[in-house]
């Protein structure tokens, strides 16, 4: 299946938390509507595979707007879950004049083709979304001349049930949806708690390696939990190239093995937590490795948005991941 570049379409706090969601619902055996965005023209919100996921109770994650383009979305996907529906395409078209004064506008002036699978369809997706998640592989899209959605992860792939589309014209691109970039959490803190979901909102998979009783409940609600030193909790974890890590320990000699284990790792980002005059003693002390790091070390971590406290820290530190991860 050949991508065309403008079809890569990154997690983004979307396609995560709607497979994790998806996952969830299928578990409860509870039926659920997954939605994908297959085209895109104009001005919108969102981009070519955007993922939204609907239940019995309406919305449950995504989004394709602000709020004023959901709620068609919603209906249909109700009535798939109560009909027990086969799916449904649905185009959203916000492009002429008169659709701005239509009810529910957006006024963005773009065009949206959407696919909405069935109950059955959805919960087959669930396999996909355990490759997606856990091993961490991206997910292919495509659409037949017959209008059947294909959805591919790994070796496991989904063929959704047939439907026409409703228009006229090419079949949508073929889309990649890449999984979620990963950081890896050395240490757990006061801001850990407030750090872990403000980053897998954003669409990171977050792990940490902590093993010291006081801290490991502050490590709570990540993707892995690896309960081990430092230095043997990265060989666990496997650090790879396009991987973030967070050196937060809130100790020196722990920071210190932490850091000198990660002068032969490849990841790309490293960040340290603590001021100017620690991160200065840390690496005098690492002597040659300090070489290894300084490309890819931010010390101190964070971006400069003002105020202090863990709730501050944690802001500051995911602006700065989400600042790196869109630099290219």
């Amino acid at each position: 299946m050949d991508i065309h570049p403008s079809s890569l379409a990154g997690a983004d706090g979307g396609a995560p938390e709607v497979l994790r969601c998806l996952r969830q619902q299928v578990g409860a055996q509870a039926p659920c509507v997954l939605a994908l965005v297959c085209e895109v023209d104009g001005s919108a919100y969102v981009a070519p595979g955007t993922l939204l996921l609907f239940g019995q109770a309406g919305r449950l994650r995504g989004w394709v707007s602000g709020g004023c383009l959901e709620r068609h979305i919603e209906e249909r996907a109700a009535a798939l879950i109560a009909e027990e529906g086969v799916g449904e395409w649905i185009e959203l078209d916000q492009r002429d004049d008169a659709a701005l004064l239509a009810p529910s506008a957006s006024g963005c002036r773009g065009r949206i083709r959407l696919r909405l699978l069935g109950p059955r369809d959805s919960a087959r997706c669930a396999a996909l979304a355990e490759l997606f998640l856990s091993a961490g592989l991206p997910m292919r899209v495509s659409v037949d001349a017959q209008g059947s959605l294909s959805l591919d992860c790994g070796d496991t792939a989904m063929h959704s049930a047939r439907l026409a589309l409703p228009w006229p014209g090419p079949l949508p691109d073929p889309l990649l949806i890449r999984p979620a970039p990963r950081v890896l959490l050395l240490g757990a803190g006061a801001e850990s708690p407030l750090l872990i979901p403000q980053l897998r909102a954003l669409g990171w998979r977050v792990e940490a390696c902590e093993q010291r009783p006081r801290w490991l409940p502050l490590a709570a609600g990540v993707d892995r939990l690896v309960e081990a030193p430092p230095e043997r909790g990265l060989a666990l974890l496997e650090p790879r190239e396009e991987d973030a890590v967070l050196v937060m320990h809130h100790d020196f000699e722990r920071d210190r093995a932490a850091l000198a284990a990660l002068a032969g790792h490849p990841c790309r980002w490293i960040g340290l937590l603590g001021p100017r005059r620690r991160r200065d003693d840390l690496l005098r002390l690492l002597g040659e490795a300090s070489a290894a790091l300084a490309p890819r070390l931010e010390a101190p971590v964070g971006l400069d948005l003002g105020g202090k406290g863990p709730a501050a820290i944690a802001l500051s530190i995911a602006a700065s991941l989400q600042r790196w991860r869109h630099a290219d």
